[in-house]
């Protein structure tokens, strides 16, 4: 069990001129304040031998110094890769037909909406939608079905609903 008073001190000690050190280094305080905490529970996990060293606060130092340069490298390494190959595709968001459908596979029982999203959505075959549900291929046709009518009510509910909104 780590000395929890000694490091709760050593904490309080250090802490500010920690932040402050790597804030210089980054010239971002949140990042900062994630390298230093990274690095105050890396001293925690290693306090038995931490606590030993002469100058804990300079192996803490160490620590957070490279934790925030490896960040750093990281975000490098990404704006680069950004350069090279350009933004991502926006994706658009989903459509109301989406929206709609999404909220109304919410509306079923769970076996029916995982039926339905394994053999629509991913495609799948009932034998191994059965065999990934651990139930009987007839199970499955049944929730198919089932799941299938619910979804063509619940959906006709909401065209009719907007339509005597018009």
């Amino acid at each position: 069990m780590p000395d929890v008073d000694g490091f709760d001190e050593f904490y309080r000690g250090s802490r500010q001129r920690l932040l402050g050190f790597v804030y210089a280094l980054t010239g971002d305080r949140g990042e900062a304040q994630d390298a230093v905490q990274e690095a105050y529970i890396r001293a925690w996990q290693r306090w038995s031998t931490v606590s030993g060293y002469d100058d804990p606060e300079a192996w803490l130092r160490v620590v957070a110094s490279r934790i925030a340069v490896s960040r750093w490298r990281s975000l490098r390494s990404r704006a680069r890769a950004y350069l090279r190959h350009g933004a991502t595709e926006t994706v658009p968001g989903p459509g109301t037909d989406t929206v709609e459908v999404v909220a109304a596979l919410r509306r079923l029982p769970e076996e029916q909406r995982v039926a339905i999203a394994l053999y629509y959505l991913m495609g799948m075959p009932v034998a191994e939608v059965a065999r990934e549900t651990a139930a009987p291929v007839g199970t499955v046709k049944a929730r198919l079905s089932r799941g299938r009518a619910a979804l063509a009510g619940l959906l006709a509910v909401s065209d009719l609903e907007e339509a005597t909104d018009a």
